[in-house]
C-alpha cells in the first residue's frame, strides 16, 4: 500500500530513575514477589511520547517508588515513535517497551518474537479525529481515502489503526503522516498538512480545545473500542523479548509487581489524585485542568488487574490480518506473545 511517508527527527532522551493461553516465561516461586533491599538491578524501558497518558500506570510506578521497592533502578528512553522502541528492544539497547501489544503479534509473525507480561491499558485510548473545516464532509474514516491522516509514527499503532478503521470502512487507502504527537501534531492539522490523525491524550484535549478537529471514532473506553472494532483492543503493556523473560525472570516479576501495584493505585484514586504525582511538564501544553479533565473521561481504559482481556489478541490479530503484509494470510501461535503468570505472582495489594 503506498503511503507518503513525512518522518519527522527522532530524538532518543533517556529520562534516568533513580485461552488463558500463556508462554511459559513465568516463576511461581513466592520469593520473586518480595521486595529487594539488596543492591538495585538497573533496567531500561522505551517508551514513545511519554507524556501520553496510556504511561501514567509506568510514570506512577516510577512517581511512588514502587520500582524502587521491588529493588530496581529503572530508566526510560523517550522516543518519537512506537516502532522504534521496538526496534532498540530488538537491538538490545532496552531491556523491555511500555508501548501498544499489537506490536507484540507484528514482530512474532515477522520471526522476532516479544511477549506482553502485564496488560497496562484495556481499550487503546486513541480517537480518529478529522480537521474542522472538513468535519461536515468526512464524519465517518471511509471518507479518508486518500487523505493525509496523522500518526504518532509509521510503522507504529496509530498506523494500524488508521489503516483498519480505512479498511474495514470500506474506505480504501490513506496516506499515513508521521506527525508524533503534542505541538508537531497540532502544527500538522493547523497549516493543513493532514486532514484527519489518530491520537491520544493530551492530544485529543488540546486539538478540541483549539477547535482544530473534531472526533469520528472514539476508542477512550472498553464499549467505544468494541463498537469501532468489533472487539477489544488491548493498548498499552510491557513487553519484553521471549528469551529475555526466561533467562531473567525474577526481574521480569520485579517489573510486574511494581506496575501492578501503579494500577491498583490508579483504582483507588481519583483523576486529580493521579496528576498531582506528575511532573508539571506533562500537562503544561493542555494545562492542568483541561488535563485532569481528559483523564476522568478516559480513565476506564487503565486495566484494574494487569490480565489480558478475554479474547485480546485474537481481536488484534484479527485487525491486522485485514492489512498488515506480515500478518495476512499467516498463522501466528498468539499462546507465544503474552503471559499473564507473571501478574498471577504478583502481590495483591
Amino acid at each position: 500500500m503506498f503511503r507518503r511517508k513525512l518522518i519527522l527527527a527522532l530524538a532518543v532522551a533517556t529520562v534516568a530513575a533513580g485461552v488463558p493461553a500463556c508462554s511459559s516465561s513465568g516463576s511461581s516461586s513466592s520469593a520473586q514477589n518480595a521486595a529487594d533491599t539488596s543492591t538495585p538491578v538497573a533496567v531500561k524501558l522505551a517508551v514513545s511520547n511519554i507524556t501520553n497518558q496510556s504511561y501514567i500506570p509506568l510514570l506512577l510506578a516510577q512517581q511512588l517508588g514502587f520500582f524502587k521497592k521491588q529493588g530496581l533502578n529503572v530508566s526510560i528512553a523517550n522516543v518519537n515513535s512506537g516502532s522504534q522502541t521496538f526496534t532498540m528492544l530488538a537491538a538490545k539497547q532496552v531491556q523491555g517497551v511500555v508501548g501498544f501489544m499489537d506490536h507484540d503479534i507484528d514482530l512474532t509473525a515477522k520471526g522476532s518474537p516479544t511477549e506482553s507480561v502485564v496488560q497496562l491499558l484495556q481499550a487503546p485510548g486513541m480517537v480518529e479525529m478529522v480537521r474542522t473545516d472538513e468535519a461536515d464532509t468526512i464524519t465517518t474514516p471511509a471518507g479518508l481515502a486518500g487523505k493525509n491522516v496523522g500518526v504518532t509514527g509509521i510503522g507504529g499503532s496509530t498506523e494500524f489503526l488508521a489503516d483498519y478503521l480505512a479498511a474495514h470502512n470500506g474506505g480504501g487507502t490513506i496516506h499515513a503522516v508521521g506527525v508524533t504527537s503534542g505541538a508537531p501534531l497540532l502544527a500538522s492539522m493547523t497549516n493543513k498538512q493532514i486532514d484527519a490523525a489518530v491520537t491520544t491524550e493530551p492530544s485529543i484535549t488540546s486539538l478540541l480545545s483549539k477547535k482544530l478537529a473534531k472526533i469520528i471514532v472514539d476508542m477512550r473506553s472498553v464499549t467505544g473500542t468494541q463498537a469501532a472494532l468489533g472487539g477489544p483492543y488491548p493498548g498499552t503493556a510491557l513487553s519484553v523479548q521471549n528469551a529475555w523473560a526466561k533467562a531473567n525472570p525474577t526481574t521480569v516479576q520485579k517489573l510486574v509487581n511494581a506496575l501492578v501495584e501503579a494500577l491498583h493505585w490508579i483504582q483507588q484514586h481519583s483523576a486529580a489524585q493521579i496528576v498531582d504525582q506528575l511532573p508539571a511538564t506533562y500537562y503544561a501544553g493542555p494545562g492542568k485542568a483541561a488535563y485532569t479533565q481528559a483523564l476522568a473521561n478516559e480513565i476506564g481504559m487503565y486495566s484494574p488487574t494487569g490480565l489480558m482481556p478475554t479474547d485480546g489478541p485474537q481481536s488484534i490479530y484479527r485487525v491486522l490480518s485485514l492489512f498488515d503484509p506480515a500478518v495476512k494470510g499467516h498463522t501466528v501461535d498468539l499462546s507465544q506473545v503474552y503471559t499473564e503468570t507473571f501478574v498471577q505472582n504478583a502481590p495483591a495489594s
